[in-house]
């Protein structure tokens, strides 16, 4: 009988003590037993200690004939967690282990559900740190290895049951090779799954393999492991037999059987199309290439570098005319940047091939189409997969999230790899901030978007973070990029992080060691792109290092007129800072921030004046006279590499298995991105401080303007911040971090209490235009007298920040008191 079809009333559900909560845990252990008497007290005692601070409950689903619900229940008396028993009689035991946890996930309470065997070979600590980091991450699955880091599969009872084993998760990788990319023990036992993002009735597996069902069947599901020792057995038997094993082999037959194949053939008629196209687009480029170097005299490199923008152009006017027809995804021009984009960023890989093609002797028309034809599958697919996207549209994203991350509680953290590597290098710091007296950085990579916060003054031995430069990571190449984080075991809290790529230590890899202060380590590569270094991650890590000070830094701009704080909030480009500008340059006014701002729970908001970032919509904005025609030009060419089209280009890739912060970094080391100091842009001052009382939500849309309720802006300013940080690694680097004793959780909880306070006096308001004039709107709306009439006087000066009115509280500055906002916190 079919598991699903089978009513919960005839499987009732008991509870076997009298713990109870007043609300639902975060967290149930599910764990299935089948005659498992001798063990089940064991367990028990065990999983006491481990689990009593983490919200959970432990639900057993018995297939037992024995008495083993009764021993579970004499022992649950006395176990401080919630227990509950779900027995399954003879006739209702569909699906063997795997049904069992189906059945037991159904009568589950918590978000999340644990798994994990009752014969003690799942390590309760084991379980207990696999919890802690399902707990803790951006995950939906969490799997626990014994085939990565300091994981061992030596409980095993013997070598062939460890064969039997290793082949299982071959044969099943070999079978789902991009399903399971990601994980290292697929046949694991121990795991736990986030409840609404598994389909249960989407599962129907055979014998003991329900992980691997779980995969297989929620491609797009993200995971995370975390290491552990598998133990030898405490009581009973091993139930693995021939049997199981031709079950096994019986449901991977099924779930390849089962597997969508997709458009193959539409895939396949595309990538004939695509190819006839580029076989014509070689003989464009080669006739370019014979006019540009044989005619013109260009230089073998620059001719090809010329070459391929006129065959780009050719292949994509065909593309679009006779591939691509139909497709709704972007507009022609978006597409047309990005096409242009790709074959440039790979013709930067192409030119040293082409040179090293041309040195050993070969012609230049020969070596070019050789090239050519060489890196003809990456243009497909990179046209088909993240220009066009075909056939993605209506379809659920099955793609598996490209980075590998690994908890390992038990490796040793060790000492910064810059100490131990090939070389000594120098731990000098010569570059030293200090942001509004709240956070202190000292840095051997000299961090521009921090140039207003220099302070030399600081002792580097005094410092809240620390950047060093080191060789980070495996020597050689990898086949996935992984964020490894190491644990205290005896805290269960983040000692060490480590990023690294699958360039071997050439690529961008990072460390950050969690003591104080806060050590990073970047690699040469990141080195050599400090605007890399510092948004992905300095700024990630300040973000959190101000929570427990009673700061945020929250994403959008503030201008301060005549002592009363404006501020806008918006989507990454939406056209903030076309608006500041042109704010700035019509009604005065001071500058405090543009992309962040540091706020407190009393309505302060401080100066985080970093450099803008000029992007191809804020160009008309710009009124510089001081720019020279040259910076001109590379302006206009930068603002379109680094423009909404160009990130969302980047945001696209980073969902492939490629080295991406390797990428970023050698994009922004060759065409920098367009920065400049605000009053370079237009005139202006730059305050420090200021009190808001107005805050505006852009957005592009159909115009208009209305009050946003209290709980709907904390939500929004929450969303358009945390949309600040979508470049990869934060989403892996954030749920990792423990600053000053605050998990993650804990800091986005209070990061939420200090926004919070600080709309709960502010009057919020959403303002939508379909031609980017929110500058027309909010004078108006502000009242004219508060924004004209306010002239600097002769000789006027930007104030100099002093940071000695540090906040003794985030109420200091008002007297310990606020108004607040109607519908806000009292």
């Amino acid at each position: 009988m079919d598991l699903v079809g089978i009513p919960h009333t005839s499987r009732p559900c008991v509870s076997l003590n009298e713990t109870a909560t007043s609300t639902a845990p975060r967290l149930t252990v599910l764990v299935p037993t089948r005659n498992e008497r001798e063990v089940v007290p064991l367990l028990l005692d065990a999983l006491s200690p481990e689990f009593a601070a983490l919200d959970a409950e432990i639900l057993f689903v018995d297939d037992s004939d024995d008495d083993t619900p009764a021993v579970a229940a004499a022992r649950a008396a006395r176990c401080p967690l919630p227990v509950r028993l779900l027995h399954r009689p003879p006739g209702q035991r569909a699906g063997g282990l795997s049904g069992a946890v189906i059945a037991g996930a159904r009568y589950a309470l918590g978000t999340w559900v644990l798994v994990m065997d009752a014969d003690l070979q799942h390590p309760p600590e084991a379980a207990a740190a696999l919890a802690r980091t399902a707990l803790g991450h951006d995950a939906d699955v969490v799997v626990g290895t014994r085939r990565a880091g300091t994981g061992s599969s030596g409980g095993l009872d013997g070598v062939t049951r460890s064969l039997v084993s290793s082949g299982s998760a071959l044969l099943a990788k070999a079978f789902f090779p991009r399903r399971l990319a990601t994980v290292t023990d697929p046949m694991s036992g121990l795991f736990a799954f986030r409840t609404d993002r598994i389909d249960l009735d989407r599962l129907n597996p055979l014998g003991f393999k329900i992980l691997l069902e779980i995969l297989v069947r929620h491609p797009s599901a993200r995971v995370a492991e975390v290491a552990y020792t598998f133990a030898p057995r405490a009581a009973g038997r091993s139930k693995a037999s021939l049997r199981e094993g031709i079950t096994y082999l019986r449901h991977l037959a099924r779930l390849r059987r089962n597997q969508q194949p997709g458009s193959r053939a539409g895939a396949l008629g595309r990538l004939l199309a695509f190819g006839l196209i580029g076989l014509s687009g070689i003989g464009v480029n080669t006739a370019a290439l014979w006019l540009f170097h044989d005619v013109l005299n260009a230089p073998p490199l620059w001719g090809a570098a010329l070459a391929t923008q006129v065959s780009t152009a050719w292949n994509f006017a065909l593309i679009e005319l006779l591939v691509y027809r139909a497709t709704t995804h972007g507009t022609r021009t978006g597409r047309g940047i990005r096409f242009f984009a790709m074959n440039n960023l790979l013709l930067l890989g192409r030119l040293p091939v082409l040179a090293w093609l041309i040195g050993l002797g070969l012609g230049v028309l020969t070596a070019n189409a050789l090239t050519l034809v060489l890196l003809f599958v990456l243009r497909f697919l990179f046209s088909d997969r993240l220009i066009y996207r075909a056939g993605r549209e209506d379809r659920e994203d099955t793609r598996r999230d490209p980075v590998r991350t690994l908890v390992d509680p038990a490796a040793p953290v060790g000492t910064p790899s810059a100490a131990r590597g090939g070389h000594k290098r120098s731990q000098y710091l010569p570059h030293r901030y200090d942001i509004a007296g709240r956070v202190t950085i000292a840095s051997q990579v000299r961090l521009p978007e921090l140039e207003f916060f220099r302070a030399q003054w600081v002792a580097p031995g005094e410092c809240d973070i620390a950047v060093r430069v080191g060789d980070i990571g495996r020597r050689g190449p990898h086949p996935r990029a992984g964020l490894t984080e190491l644990t205290r075991s005896e805290q269960g809290r983040p000692a060490s992080l480590r990023y690294e790529e699958q360039l071997g230590r050439l690529g961008a890899n990072f460390r950050v060691d969690l003591g104080h202060p806060l050590s990073v380590e970047v690699s040469p590569l990141l080195a050599r792109s400090p605007h890399v270094v510092y948004t992905n991650i300095i700024e990630a890590l300040l973000r959190f290092v101000v929570v427990p000070r009673g700061w945020m830094l929250l994403h959008s701009a503030c201008l301060d007129f005549d002592g009363t704080g404006v501020m806008l909030s918006a989507l990454t480009d939406t056209g903030k800072t076309a608006t500041v500008l042109r704010l700035l340059r019509e009604h005065g006014g001071r500058f405090l921030s543009d992309d962040m701002t540091l706020v407190d729970a009393a309505g302060h908001a401080v100066c985080f004046p970093k450099p803008l970032t000029i992007s191809a919509h804020t160009l008309r904005a710009v009124s510089a006279d001081d720019l020279t025609a040259k910076e001109w030009f590379k302006l206009s060419a930068q603002s379109r590499l680094h423009s909404r089209e160009g990130r969302s280009f980047a945001l696209a890739l980073a969902r492939l298995n490629l080295p991406i912060m390797s990428i970023n970094a050698l994009t922004q080391l060759l065409v920098p991105p367009p920065k400049y100091a605000v009053d370079r842009l237009v005139p202006c001052t730059i305050g420090t401080t200021t009190e808001v009382s107005d805050l505006f939500v852009i957005e592009r849309g159909a115009p208009g303007i209305g009050d946003m309720p209290y709980e709907e802006a904390v939500r929004r300013l929450l969303g358009n911040t945390e949309d600040a940080y979508g470049f990869p690694p934060f989403r892996y680097l954030a749920p990792a971090l423990t600053i000053d004793g605050l998990d993650h959780t804990r800091l986005r909880v209070r990061e939420r209490e200090i926004l919070a306070g600080f709309l709960s006096g502010i009057r919020v308001r959403t303002l939508a235009s379909d031609c980017f004039g929110w500058a027309d709107e909010i004078p108006a709306l502000l009242g004219r007298e508060r924004l004209d009439g306010i002239p600097l006087p002769d000789g006027h000066r930007p104030e100099q920040p002093h940071w000695d009115w540090q906040f003794d509280s985030p109420l200091a500055l008002s007297g310990g008191t606020r108004t607040p906002r109607a519908g806000g916190p009292p």
